[in-house]
């Protein structure tokens, strides 16, 4: 009697395994979605066009910072993509501003795990 039901938990664990697969194909590569839907701006067409610009500049300072990890690729990727900006000063001047904001929150927030780290850095990045 205690086979039967042996044999049945042996089969359902080893079929749960069996299904428990990495997605491949399409599913692997899904692009992510996209944080702002340019059907619902002002101007669809001009957003589009700076969302295109916005992923060429990206692949562009990726493929510059290839090879590089952790906080060396940060820099070369903020300094990649203000290179190629309108006013490459003040872009690195924001970035340093938003890089020195971020080690604040984090100080302040320092001690506090899951939710209530997320909560605090949310509210600590949105004081101005």
């Amino acid at each position: 009697m205690k086979l039967p039901t042996l044999l049945a938990a042996c089969l359902l664990a080893a079929s749960t395994l069996s299904f428990a697969q990495a997605p491949s194909g399409d599913a692997a590569k899904a692009p992510r979605k996209a944080r702002f839907d340019c059907s619902q701006a002002k101007d669809p067409k001009a957003c589009e066009e700076r969302h295109a610009q916005l992923k060429a500049a990206r692949d562009k300072a990726a493929k510059a910072c290839e090879g590089k990890q952790g906080p060396e690729h940060r820099n070369c990727m903020r300094h990649e993509l203000c290179a190629q900006a309108k006013d490459p000063k003040a872009c690195e001047a924001r970035a340093e501003k938003a890089k020195a904001a971020l080690q604040k929150a984090r100080q302040a927030c320092e001690g506090k795990a899951g939710q209530e780290r997320r909560d605090c850095m949310r509210q600590e990045l949105n004081r101005k």
